[in-house]
């Protein structure tokens, strides 16, 4: 039973019983009554509202979610083709040792020799030098 039917049940009780609203006591349950009544009122417009809300919120997430499918998709085939080297342009990844993040970078950085990890700032150099490229000390 919903509250509007239980408001009318009780008023309908009230008005059975006859009450006296001359009386003190039978204005009083008059207004109390009357305020239910408008309370029920209130609180089933306040129910539907909320429903249509709840609707316009379920179709705006559905939207959003596709815009999500669809912006990050393309993005997780961009971060596959890094980390596959399958890019068109020469592209390499580091992890950085303060943040432990991913970094990507071309060829243009290598030649600087260090990249700023865009996550934590921490400043990455880079030393191409091997063993074999050390100077050898001439032999006495």
């Amino acid at each position: 039973m919903e509250i509007t039917e239980k408001v009318a049940y009780l008023k309908g009780l009230a008005e059975g019983m006859e009450l006296d609203t001359a009386k003190k006591e039978g204005k009083l349950l008059s207004a109390v009554i009357d305020v239910l009544e408008d309370i029920a009122l209130e609180l089933e417009e306040l129910k539907e509202a909320q429903e249509e809300l709840g609707d316009g919120l379920d179709a705006v997430s559905d939207d959003l979610e596709d815009v999500e499918e669809l912006l990050y998709d393309e993005d997780d085939e961009d971060d596959d083709l890094y980390e596959d080297g399958i890019d068109d342009e020469s592209c390499y990844a580091t992890t950085c040792p303060s943040c432990e993040e991913t970094i990507y970078f071309d060829d243009t950085v290598l030649e600087d020799g260090e990249v700023i990890c865009p996550n934590c700032g921490e400043k990455l150099e880079f030393d191409f030098a091997g063993p074999d490229d050390e100077e050898e000390e001439p032999e006495e």
